[in-house]
């Protein structure tokens, strides 16, 4: 059995009468990435939080590391990296003098810190900017150089909150690039996420949290098949007789139909036979499009709302 790096049973999170995080049980083994999806209010901050040390439990167990996270808080925070959603990095200072400097909260030999530095600039593709002042750096480039920081200490857990988040697509395929080389080495990541795509991407597991509570749990491709269909049905009409199509194509045999402001889904095992079914009715969208289900259909499912509402 891989070794269990995190184990939480009944835990929560109460802040005055609120309740955060509302008795979970998950275990976190080594090697694995592990995402937390949910939407804004859903507990997901609250749990990373107190994953991270920075936040007590108010009941249930927490063991990370095999140890005791309100008893030996700094000691297992010695071995975490954590990506925050904002990047803090120190802009006076130049790219390899924020990895020089990190590198000493934690104690390291300056000669360990150098080594390290070296090689983590050249993990995040950011040597021959090494000199320059990070203010000078772009987006993708500022959360890379957070990456590497995050990632000085050798950490056993690396905790990222919304690690692409406000990057072009070619940043965060980089970005994603990296992650996926981290998890190849053995580093367990878990994080945070609002993409769906970043999810299918990175997570071996993850849970869809809600309310405070677990909605479901499992891999992206076992949620997908357990909460939605193969294919997905797009369709698009003409926002006059938007309302009159969504009510002709209550008829048609589809294991679940969303009627969206924009467009109808329907939820089925084979959309070119379902669009026939659609014409068959008298109905002409003005676009249709037959695509696979994907963890974003799961969460509109388990939530009732989207992830960026």
């Amino acid at each position: 059995m891989p070794e269990v790096l995190v184990r939480a049973r009944g835990l929560t999170k109460r802040f005055g009468t609120f309740t955060a995080v509302d008795g979970i049980d998950f275990d976190l083994y080594r090697g694995e990435a592990f995402g937390f999806l949910g939407p804004n209010g859903a507990g997901k901050s609250s749990t990373m939080r107190m994953i991270g040390c920075v936040s007590p439990p108010t009941e249930g167990e927490l063991t990370i590391l095999g140890a005791d996270p309100v008893r030996n808080g700094p000691a297992i925070r010695a071995r975490l990296g954590v990506v925050p959603q904002e990047d803090t990095l120190d802009v006076e200072l130049t790219v390899r003098e924020n990895l020089l400097v990190y590198g000493r909260y934690f104690g390291l030999p300056r000669a360990l810190i150098r080594e390290r530095t070296a090689q983590l600039l050249e993990f995040v593709q950011l040597s021959d900017r090494g000199g320059d002042k990070v203010d000078a750096l772009s987006g993708g480039m500022k959360r890379r150089l957070t990456i590497a920081r995050s990632l000085i200490n050798e950490p056993d857990i690396l905790i990222l909150d919304e690690p692409t988040t406000g990057l072009d697509p070619q940043a965060r395929h980089v970005v994603w690039d990296r992650l996926f080389r981290l998890k190849q080495r053995g580093v367990t990541l878990i994080l945070t996420t609002h993409y769906m795509d970043e999810a299918e991407q990175l997570c071996d597991r993850l849970v869809v949290m809600d309310h405070a509570r677990f909605a479901a749990e499992g891999t992206p491709r076992e949620l997908i098949e357990r909460y939605s269909t193969r294919e997905v049905l797009e369709l698009r009409f003409d926002p006059g007789v938007h309302e009159q199509a969504a009510e002709k194509i209550k008829d048609i045999s589809a294991k679940r139909t969303e009627v969206l402001a924009d467009r109808i889904l329907l939820y089925v095992k084979n959309g070119d036979e379902a669009l026939a079914a659609v014409r068959a009715h008298g109905l002409e969208p003005l676009t249709s499009l037959v695509r696979r289900s994907t963890l974003e259909d799961v969460f509109l499912h388990l939530t009732g709302r989207r992830l960026e509402d």
